[in-house]
């Protein structure tokens, strides 16, 4: 399932305090996910990656207690202690935990308890792991563990990313270069030996690169760093057109008309024009902008229309939208 009905499955599960299972390759998002959907229900929630705990950690430490003559399993301080009311406990890389921690984390899955201590009711348990196909080190789950969740798969969708990267202030340029091969978001081939590969976890790794403006001579090296040699000279030959482009605050001002012919160069064009576009934005921008497509290709000029469309941007007010509809109208779907 895409990361939005992914999203939205959790959400939903985890109100009602069913254990879930997030499966799906390395670097796509899934602990981003959980992060975003406590924040949205201003809920706390607590990572917990078990591949680094022992079976001790989760269980806790006996002592003894000489009141009673008693051993007293004293609880994990990272667990949940009531404090916050509500909250998702997240057990993120729950495969690659040891097996004996993976058991230890079986009682507290399936009783919401274990040892002394026990899971507060306002908190919901989330598990996540890469499947086994994914040459990662894992270890398969006991019948009676996998049991207890219910298991969703979530594969990188290019649409969800592109949505999540404007609001997240990506480079135009790998937003661009993603809607022209949305094969580039997620490469991951579990044949190939290739240490640096592209998932949605690398490309903001390519955004803090392009951000941090490093020197020409480091930009290729940085970058194969993060998404693979292949992959790397694709972006930057894609890139190396920007700087034929126009001015954008040339264009939303009604100044040019001038279009660049290239197509790497027109996919960047059309994704910073519609980044720049929002609810604030001025009704005379957005008409300059309606005006400034119609010297686009077709192509082009609906790509820019579909992406403010999907933004819920009003534009059928414009002066210059019946001249853009009755040239385009028939590329429209």
């Amino acid at each position: 399932m895409n990361p939005q009905s992914a999203k939205r499955a959790i959400a939903h599960l985890s109100k009602r305090k069913v254990p879930i299972f997030l499966w799906g390759p390395p670097g796509i998002g899934k602990s981003s996910i959980i992060a975003q959907i406590a924040r949205e229900a201003n809920i706390a929630c607590i990572d917990l990656r078990l591949s680094l705990l022992d079976p001790t950690d989760l269980r806790g430490i006996p002592f003894f207690n000489s009141s009673d003559n008693s051993a007293v399993w004293a609880p994990a301080s990272f667990l949940p202690d009531g404090k916050e009311k509500e909250g998702i406990l997240f057990l993120d890389e729950l495969n690659t935990a040891a097996p004996m921690v993976q058991a230890s984390a079986y009682q507290l899955i399936l009783d919401r308890k274990i040892g002394e201590y026990t899971l507060p009711e306002g908190w919901s348990i989330v598990a996540a792991g890469n499947r086994e196909s994914d040459r990662g080190v894992v270890f398969r789950m006991a019948s009676p563990l996998a049991n207890r969740f219910v298991h969703l798969e979530m594969e990188a969708n290019p649409d969800d990313w592109k949505t999540w990267a404007i609001k997240a202030n990506i480079h135009p340029t790998i937003i661009a270069f993603i809607s022209y091969r949305p094969d580039a978001l997620f490469a991951f081939n579990t044949q190939n030996d290739e240490k640096a590969f592209a998932t949605p976890r690398t490309w903001e790794y390519v955004n803090e690169i392009l951000m941090s403006e490093p020197d020409d001579d480091l930009l290729l090296t940085m970058i194969k760093g993060s998404i693979g040699e292949e992959l790397a000279s694709s972006f930057l030959g894609f890139k190396s057109v920007e700087k034929e482009l126009p001015s954008i605050d040339d264009i939303l001002e009604g100044k040019t008309t001038e279009a660049p012919t290239d197509t790497s160069a027109l996919h960047i064009l059309c994704t910073a024009l519609t980044i720049r576009i929002d609810d604030e934005t001025r009704a005379k921008d957005i008409n300059n902008l309606i005006l400034y497509t119609l010297n686009l290709p077709g192509e082009f000029a609906v790509m820019v229309i579909q992406d403010l469309r999907e933004r819920k941007i009003e534009l059928d007010y414009l002066s210059n939208w019946p001249l853009w509809m009755k040239k385009f109208n028939n590329l429209l779907h």
